[in-house]
């Protein structure tokens, strides 16, 4: 390259614009100057002391190591995954576990049964059995929903009189004070109905029966404490129709005898002596020895309303079919709220367990009988 070809080409452009005139020389003595310091430094590089070759190689052995204990130079077996246990183990270990009052734990084993063996000869005792773990543990929603499902699965099972007993009492045991709302009580009384219809001959039917009764107290008890309240609010009409519902309804309850005095009380603070009167007469024929009788009798003594026909409180009077009187397990019931309750039995499968199901295979199925006909 000459010195006319520079100065021509690009050099004269930038004296015209201001630039400080330079020469070829300068140029090519400054790339002299430049070109061996980027040597320099790629020699330096390559040049590494004695000290960066060891820390390089030493981790060179740490990375072949990480890469054998990560199994690539090993050559072991692989390890095999873990077996799913049986059937068996897993109605044996939720049984186990319910002797040992590990309920949570055995609602798990029952449920693992059912969903990795659903055509297991366990499996139904298991869907029980799940029902009655979450009963013990109070989970009521839970426990009904399995019995429910237990029940439309297996309507024939020898055990489908205790699955409708235990779901009976899944909402019995959740009946709350008078003061609350009773849908519970309500659907207690059904279900504790459906036992009795179901299976009359049944060691539940009894047990059924007594707290069908109890459910009905309750129900009267509410009845009377709403219409208590109308009376205090003035609302004698509404009052009224509350005390005889529960002396329609519920004759065989310990509220019927505060009923009948309650309506001769509203009666009189309507002026409707005839009807207090009427109620007056049932109440002394059917519960003669009855402080609320006593109460009813002075109110009429009080008002001059006493007829011939009304006779003296405690004393017994003759009736062709005398009311049934109430029965002491209603009295030690009334309030249900605080009635004790006592855990129901396990199912009568609990000690054994049931017998698993003989799968067939298609080569011990006997071969199907050909018939020929003779073609005439």
């Amino acid at each position: 390259m000459n010195v006319t070809d520079s100065t021509s080409s690009g050099f004269i452009g930038k004296k015209h614009a201001g630039f400080p005139e330079q020469s070829a020389i300068d140029i090519k003595t400054r790339r002299n100057v430049t070109e061996p310091r980027s040597v320099k430094r790629f020699q330096f590089s390559n040049t590494l002391p004695h000290a960066a070759r060891l820390t390089t190689g030493a981790v060179s052995c740490t990375l072949l190591l990480s890469l054998g204990g990560c199994g690539l130079f090993s050559s072991g077996k692989p390890q095999a995954p873990p077996q799913m246990p049986n059937p068996e183990a897993f109605y044996n270990n939720g049984i186990d576990a319910l002797r040992s009052h590990r309920y949570a734990l055995a609602s798990a084993e029952f449920e693992g049964l059912q969903q990795n063996y659903p055509y297991s000869g366990y499996t139904a005792n298991a869907q029980l059995m799940e029902g009655y773990a979450y009963y013990l543990q109070d989970k009521y929603p839970e426990a009904a929903q399995q019995l429910n499902r237990y029940i439309e699965l297996h309507p024939t099972s020898p055990d489908s009189a205790y699955a409708f007993y235990l779901l009976a009492l899944c909402f019995y045991e959740q009946i709350a004070d008078v003061r609350r709302d009773q849908q519970l009580t309500v659907e207690a009384l059904g279900r504790l109905q459906d036992v009795v219809v179901r299976f009359p001959q049944s060691s539940y039917a009894r047990d059924a029966q007594l707290k069908i009764d109890l459910c009905r107290d309750h129900l009267a008890g509410k009845e009377m404490l709403i219409g208590r309240y109308y009376e205090q609010q003035h609302n004698y009409e509404s009052s009224v129709n509350r005390f005889q519902s529960v002396v329609q309804d519920f004759q065989t309850t310990n509220h019927v005898p505060e009923a009948l005095y309650r309506l001769v009380e509203v009666y009189m603070k309507l002026g409707l002596t005839d009807q207090a009167r009427k109620s007056a007469t049932v109440l002394a024929y059917n519960y003669p020895a009855s402080k609320w009788y006593h109460y009813a009798y002075n109110i009429l003594k009080r008002h001059k309303l006493l007829q011939d026909n009304i006779p003296l409180p405690g004393t017994p009077v003759n009736m062709a079919t005398p009311a049934p009187a109430p029965d002491a397990n209603q009295k030690a019931f009334a309030n249900m709220a605080s009635a004790p309750k006592v855990k129901a039995p396990p199912p009568p499968t609990f000690s054994a367990s049931p017998a698993p199901v003989k799968h067939v295979t298609s080569d011990q199925l006997a071969p199907p009988e050909t018939t020929t006909t003779e073609i005439r």
